[in-house]
């Protein structure tokens, strides 16, 4: 199904070689990521200097982005920057919290000259699909899943402080990327969709890191008899193979989707230059690709259903030992769900940026028309993403197709995916075509015994399962009619009547309206010319993701105020990593935590800027998880250590790590440092860093920064 091959490739007349079979000179920049790059870089050589056309954040992310800025200078918004809100837009927890959040971002869109989307309007990435995306262009996102690659935008999911510097007028720097190529051919089968070949994709990429920080450019003859709606459906979960970014081929169908939504002039035909040079090639037979699930905690535990139900005993038995390890030893229960050889699911959801899809939605419908969901345990919502996507879905009868089978429709939310709607019951196994299904993630807290469980899968498979009445069920084994007609129309006028289009028409005169949850970040020490850790927390699991280092779900409604937000870091991992810090603090001395391979997932600075405000300066690793999770520490000014991975560590919280000279050392642009732990000593590894990202950590954090090169102006 999905082949890799490790050597380069070069793009030739329409068709994937090696290197030694081209007669024309080979080159990165003639890859569409690279004259994408090219006509963005304000660098030279090697590294880029990056400026972006437009950026997005949502509301558990701008609210913090804005008071960085703020405090750095901030006197406009440089280019369109959209604000939505679909994270915590029900509005549901901590009292008028969440709607003082939202007050806050309308009054900076006009203050600065923003975009401002009201809550349940659309979801973040839709909102740039329909409005923003364009072929050749840049986006920047504060969220994992900025990927609008099938649209010919090159978009980015980035922490916080990467969206302060373009709103400062700072670059985005980074090496060049390695691009990988993905080779489609074939079509999909009848009951295979986008979330499919998705969870295929990263189940062959993701473990080995194969396609780690590279830009996934996604070409070759299957493109063409892929629709929009699938097409984006696999482009979003791109971020889960862990790849920087991504680029499609476009062509007539990418034409008519921006022209329908009003910006045809936003059309460009992008393809492979001839010579194009790849770093590696993935293959992927579309037509071979099965209904597949992925089973917790993450979408690259995939398996073909099929695969599944014929070793469903051995597989979920292997499953539970990998989770009560991932779990420290809590008790892990999925083989109960096992009935007479068949999987009961207790609940599906259709959701999002992924799920929420027109065609999905309506293939879903197909399945479902005459049947009933029943009036047992299982039970089926759906979010679309969009109101212009919601009311199509009205218009043609698709939703109330859906609720008569029993399934409940929803608002434009982003929650099930990260824990902040429909949260399973305890014991619970729930299948979403959402993004991710980290441990944590739909809800449930194991430190509290409260343990339920996500596998993905695509919308036409969940609903396969409902019409079973919650029996694990392949599309591709059920008999149904495809719609004939997938097309849906776009009426803007719900964005026209609600939406704040305000860039380029900053009032300096418009008061920001503050809540009183939002509070500014406290005061940050610059890096001290020796430094003095003692370890809060050690955990060697494979990987640490960030809902385990600052977790999702209620905790997002406290986003806005640093100090309480603290009090959650890993608490849902190590629940006495709180007190340690605080413990280590009132010392006088730093902390810093142990982990394998931290900052899986979600863009979140607060990952790092948790550990920050409890006198957090270093995280130790053997690598990081993402580029943008060690981006989020250097700007929080945490030093990122890394050790090689032969030398075993083996201390415990209370242990201590000195690095004298420390200061010194990253001034004089040393790569490697030399500390002690309980006084035997190690050399860990710091670099490579940028010059500004020295500056930022000698500053002590991003704010700091700003505000030395301020007063020095």
């Amino acid at each position: 199904m999905i082949t890799k091959i490790n050597e380069s490739i070069v793009w030739h007349v329409g068709r994937p070689c090696k290197v030694s079979e081209t007669p024309v000179e080979a080159s990165p920049w003639k890859t569409m990521a690279g004259e994408i790059l090219a006509a963005h870089n304000k660098g030279s050589g090697s590294e880029l200097n990056i400026y972006f056309d437009n950026l997005i954040s949502h509301d558990i992310t701008y609210v913090g982005i804005i008071q960085t800025a703020i405090a750095s200078g901030l006197k406009k918004f440089p280019v369109p920057y959209a604000m939505t809100n679909c994270h915590n837009s029900l509005c549901a927890v901590g009292g008028t919290i969440n709607e003082d959040d939202h007050i806050f971002g309308l009054s900076a869109a006009r203050k600065f000259g923003g975009i401002y989307v009201p809550a349940n309007q659309a979801v973040i990435h839709q909102f740039a699909r329909e409005m923003m995306a364009g072929c050749g262009k840049m986006i920047l996102g504060s969220d994992s899943h900025t990927r609008y690659g099938a649209l010919g935008t090159m978009a980015v999911g980035e922490g916080g402080p990467e969206i302060v510097k373009q709103l400062l007028g700072d670059s985005y720097d980074i090496p060049y990327p390695k691009v990988t190529l993905v080779y489609l051919t074939g079509t999909p089968n009848r009951g295979v969709g986008p979330h499919d070949v998705a969870l295929a994709l990263c189940g062959a990429v993701y473990k080995d890191g194969f396609v780690k920080n590279h830009v996934l450019e996604f070409a070759g003859p299957g493109v063409s008899g892929l629709s929009m709606d699938y097409r984006i459906g696999i482009d979003v979960m791109t971020t889960e193979t862990a790849c920087l970014s991504s680029i499609w081929q476009t062509d007539g169908k990418v034409e008519e989707y921006l022209a329908l939504r009003g910006r045809g002039e936003e059309y460009r035909k992008l393809e492979p230059q001839e010579g194009a040079f790849y770093d590696d090639m993935i293959t992927i037979d579309l037509s071979s690709v099965e209904s597949m699930i992925a089973l917790p905690f993450h979408p690259s535990e995939a398996y073909s259903i099929h695969e599944f139900q014929a070793n469903a005993g051995d597989i979920l038995r292997e499953t539970e030992k990998r989770l009560e390890q991932q779990l420290e030893g809590k008790s892990v229960d999925l083989a109960s769900k096992l009935k007479d050889g068949k999987l009961m699911i207790d609940q599906g959801v259709i959701a999002g940026c992924a799920g929420g899809m027109f065609e999905n939605i309506a293939e879903a419908a197909a399945i479902l028309h005459g049947h009933s969901v029943g009036n047992g345990y299982f039970n089926l919502s759906v979010y679309p993403p969009s109101v212009p996507v919601n009311v199509e879905l009205i218009t043609k009868g698709i939703q109330q197709d859906l609720m008569l089978s029993g399934a409940l429709f929803k608002s434009c939310f982003c929650g099930p995916c990260f824990g902040a709607g429909d949260v399973p019951g305890n014991g619970a196994l729930s299948i979403r075509h959402t993004t991710r299904n980290f441990p944590n993630r739909e809800g449930s807290k194991p430190s509290d015994g409260q343990i339920s469980y996500v596998a993905l899968m695509d919308a036409r498979s969940i609903a396969a399962t409902a019409r079973n009445q919650g029996v694990l069920t392949a599309a591709t084994d059920i008999d149904y009619t495809v719609p004939s007609d997938m097309s849906y129309g776009f009426d803007s006028t719900v964005y026209e009547n609600r939406v704040y289009f305000g860039y380029d028409k900053p009032n300096e005169n418009e008061a920001l309206i503050y809540g009183p949850n939002i509070i500014p970040w406290p005061e940050i020490p610059a890096m001290p010319e020796d430094l003095t850790l003692e370890l809060a927390s050690v955990i060697h699991d494979p990987v640490t993701t960030t809902d385990e280092l600052i977790p999702s779900g209620e905790t997002s409604s406290y986003r806005s105020n640093p100090m309480k937000l603290a009090s959650f870091a890993l608490s849902r991992r190590d629940p006495e990593y709180v007190q340690r810090a605080k413990d280590i603090q009132a010392k006088g001395i730093y902390s810093c935590i142990f982990a394998e391979c931290p900052g899986d997932g979600s863009a979140r600075e607060q990952a790092a800027s948790c550990q920050r405000i409890l006198g957090g300066a270093a995280n130790i690793c053997r690598k990081f998880a993402t580029k943008r999770y060690r981006s989020n520490c250097i700007n929080w000014g945490m030093l990122p250590l890394t050790l090689p991975e032969d030398i075993p560590f083996e201390y415990q919280p209370g242990d201590q790590l000195v690095l004298p000279g420390i200061r010194a050392a990253v001034e004089s642009g040393a790569d490697e440092v030399t500390g002690t732990i309980n006084g035997k000593s190690y050399t860990f590894t710091i670099g490579p860093l940028t010059d500004r990202e020295r500056e930022i950590l000698l500053a002590g954090c991003l704010m700091n920064w700003y505000a030395l090169r301020n007063s020095e102006d």
